[in-house]
């Protein structure tokens, strides 16, 4: 088996392509938690929601699948803690708790999700990526759509009708995206 065979086999995921040590893990979750960070800058707003479009679903969904599982969860876990103790990086340079926080939980379950299906494989192929992006999408409104109808005090289906279907659009968007790029990148390991 080629070296190449080797790096990309099912068991890995990209993080584990670079030299293993504690820098480097430390070093890949806090890279993983300032990237959810940024990308939740990339804010849309969205009319009658409280709740905008932001790059921040897809990057902690691309810190899961490309840390894998543990790693994920401590940037994502990372993420959270610095936002609640003031660090300005929930979306729109937000900190603390919102009515919105219940879609930062879901991203923490979420990447220890699709960070174990990559372990599996499902980052290597456009269409089992896909699957992975949407289970792990499909986990952060699990969590963020009922905390978000508690902590804004609407009904339930209020709360999907503004937290859920307006950002579903967006949602293929992102799975369109990481099928393209996590193939991509594994494609260019093996060489």
């Amino acid at each position: 088996m080629s070296t190449a065979a080797v790096s990309a086999s099912p068991g890995r995921v990209l993080a584990d392509l670079l030299p293993a040590s504690r820098v480097r893990d430390v070093a890949l979750v806090l890279g993983g938690a300032a990237l959810t960070g940024l990308a939740a800058q990339i804010a849309v707003p969205v009319p009658g929601s409280p709740v905008p479009v932001t790059g921040q679903t897809f990057a902690a969904l691309l810190v899961g699948t490309s840390l894998g599982a543990r790693r994920g969860v401590c940037a994502l876990v990372l993420y959270a803690l610095a936002g609640l103790a003031g660090v300005p990086w929930f979306a729109d340079g937000a900190s603390g708790l919102s009515v919105s926080f219940g879609y930062i939980l879901g991203m923490i379950l979420a990447s220890a999700a699709v960070g174990a299906l990559a372990r599996r494989g499902a980052d290597r192929g456009v269409w089992r990526t896909a699957g992975a992006m949407l289970i792990g999408e499909a986990l952060i409104y699990a969590v963020g759509v009922p905390y978000l109808a508690y902590a804004a005090g609407i009904p339930f289906a209020t709360a999907v009708s503004v937290g859920l279907t307006p950002f579903l659009i967006g949602d293929a968007v992102k799975a369109l995206l990481a099928m393209g790029l996590l193939p991509t990148a594994w494609k260019f390991a093996d060489r």
